[in-house]
Order: structure tokens, then C-alpha cells, then sequence
């Protein structure tokens, strides 16, 4: 199947869908620019010009713009994360064109454009306290998948073994894929973790890709006389400038606690592995349940206000076409 919108052809609201490319960086920025002014504003402007794929990057990615008569008045971005697991992220229409569908004709082109490639299913994650976008993206016909929020341990280098009486911190990705497949957090959160192929993107883990953090990040399990009590891995670290300020985070992308010790001793582990790899800040994926978000308070570890949505599609469906 080809999708109209591939090839710039007007939509049904006479709006023209096509790729986004670098001269509409002005027009999107404009349209982006007052966006959620009360919590820091939209991120689109700041990289805009790293979402653009290049020539051999269009089968694995692509950036919609909607635009009318010239001005670009919506965005979105579609993300191939693995062979049948697509991503899609950053929808935004500006102000005076809400309510006019152009939300459904943006994500649409996303489905058909994942869906002539081979995805199965495709996500999306929405901050909680975004009201209006959940409801949109419901009626456009995302289903409910799961909610997970960040906790931010403070890097701190002192050694996290023995925190719980009797135990250690492994880097053995066997251990830590094995506690993962049968832990609560991996029920909650439908088997996705934070992608290291696309930053603020979830997929389904995999045994291969506790392998793979093990070699190039750190995976972490917490092993103890019963058997191994906890696991995390660490997706990635990066850069962001805030203030003039340059600040080092490192990303965790899920983490799966028996109970509070061992969350203690899990977000210590963490909290030294950041330190070792001179990280200001970390975030860590946790499921959203009481207990999850409770064991990490306990813990004595800071958690963000609130919790994201993850929000998914059947791509092999037929009625969203």
C-alpha cells in the first residue's frame, strides 16, 4: 500500500501533507514557539533540524508537516524502532487550525507510512497532565498501554553493595533478563523499556538487548541468597544546555525491584554508575503503581511530579484505515 501522503498530495481538509524539510524550520518554530509557555515551552524548535532524516535514513524515519498555501501549521514524526515496533512522536497543529481533524490526518500518515514498512504496532507517549492530546489521540485511535514515571536518584559514587544485608550488585545481563521476564514491573509496563535506537521512545525488550547495554552501558541485578531481587539497565547518557548551563544526564531505561531493599540497593547501584560516568542528573523509568512509586519514595530517591502515558495502535488493523 501507498499512502497519497508520500507523495505531498492534499489531504481531505485541503491541507497539503508532506516531508517536513529544513526551510520550514521558521514556520514550524513560529506555529511551536508558544506551546506550553508555562512549563518551559515546546522542545520542536530546539531540534527540529536533528529530527530530519537524510537520504538513507527514509525507510527508518520520517517528519510530516501539514502545511496551507505555504505555512506550516502541523508536525509530527514517525520512528521505525525494529522490524514491526514504530514510534511516533511530537504532534503538534497550531492554535487556529485545532478541531479541524488535521490531528487524525497527521497521525493517519504516520500508520499507513509505519505500516508500508512492516510495522505491526505503533506507540506514542503523552505527559499525563497533557488533557487535550490524550483525548485526541484516543479519538484517533490509540488504546491505553501503560503509564510508567522517572525517578532521579542523585549520582553519588560511595559503593551500593551490601546496602541489603547479603547481597550484590551484578552486571550479569542473564540475571537481569531472567528477574525482568517474570517481575511485576515488566506486567505493568507491557514489556517496553526506554529504545536506545530513538531518544523518549519505548519498545519491547529483548533478551538480545540485555546483552548488548551489558557490553556498551551497564545492566544491573541485584542478586541475593533467594535469587536475584532487582534489575535495571542504562539506555544512554547525553548533554543538555539549560541556562547557559551544561548539565550530563544518564538514562535508565526500566528498572523491576522485589521490594524496598532491594529497590534501595538497586537506586544506589544506579546512583554510583551515574557518578562513574560523571552524570549531573539521572532518570529512571519505574512503573506507575502505588507500590512502585511508593518503594522508591521509601527508598529515599526523588521522583518527577508526574507520570507519562504510553498509548498504542494495532497497525495490522483495518479500522484506523
Amino acid at each position: 500500500m501507498t499512502s497519497k501522503r508520500d507523495h505531498g498530495t492534499d489531504s481531505d481538509s485541503g491541507i497539503e501533507i508532506r516531508r517536513a524539510v529544513p526551510d520550514d524550520y521558521d514556520g514550524v518554530a513560529a506555529f511551536t514557539g508558544d506551546i506550553w509557555p508555562d512549563r518551559g515551552g515546546d522542545y520542536i524548535p530546539e531540534i527540529y533540524h536533528d529530527w530530519l532524516e537524510g537520504e538513507d535514513e527514509r525507510d527508518e524515519k520520517k517528519t510530516f508537516l501539514a502545511v496551507d498555501d505555504g505555512t506550516p501549521v502541523g508536525i509530527v514524526q514517525a520512528v521505525l524502532l525494529t522490524d514491526d515496533e514504530a514510534w511516533f512522536q511530537g504532534l503538534r497543529v497550531a492554535v487556529d487550525y485545532r478541531g479541524r481533524g488535521l490531528s487524525r490526518e497527521l497521525t493517519e500518515a504516520c500508520f499507513e507510512w509505519a505500516s508500508d514498512r512492516g510495522a505491526t504496532v505503533g506507540r506514542a507517549m503523552i505527559h499525563s497532565w497533557n488533557t487535550p492530546s490524550l483525548g485526541s489521540a484516543r479519538s484517533n485511535g490509540y488504546e491505553p498501554v501503560t503509564e510508567f514515571r522517572f525517578a532521579q536518584p542523585t549520582p553519588d559514587s560511595r559503593d551500593a553493595s551490601g546496602l541489603d544485608t547479603g547481597t550484590r550488585v551484578t552486571n550479569d545481563p542473564a540475571a537481569a533478563w531472567r528477574y525482568w521476564t517474570h517481575s511485576e514491573a515488566r506486567g505493568h509496563l507491557d514489556g517496553i523499556g526506554l529504545a536506545p535506537e530513538e531518544t523518549w521512545a519505548l519498545r519491547e525488550l529483548a533478551r538480545e538487548d540485555f546483552d548488548r547495554f551489558a557490553d556498551e552501558t551497564a545492566v544491573f541485578a541485584v542478586e541475593r541468597e533467594g535469587g536475584v531481587a532487582a534489575a535495571a539497565y542504562r539506555t544512554r547518557s547525553y548533554d543538555r544546555e539549560k541556562d547557559g548551563e551544561t548539565r550530563t544526564w544518564a538514562e535508565y531505561g526500566v528498572s523491576a525491584w522485589e521490594d524496598v531493599d532491594a529497590a534501595r540497593t538497586l537506586f544506589a547501584a544506579i546512583a554510583r554508575d551515574a557518578a562513574d560516568i560523571g552524570a549531573d542528573e539521572t532518570r529512571v523509568v519505574i512503573p506507575e503503581t502505588v507500590r512502585h512509586v511508593t518503594d522508591a519514595a521509601y527508598a529515599g530517591v526523588d521522583l518527577t511530579e508526574e507520570g507519562d502515558f504510553v498509548l498504542g495502535v494495532d497497525l495490522t488493523a483495518s479500522s484506523w484505515q
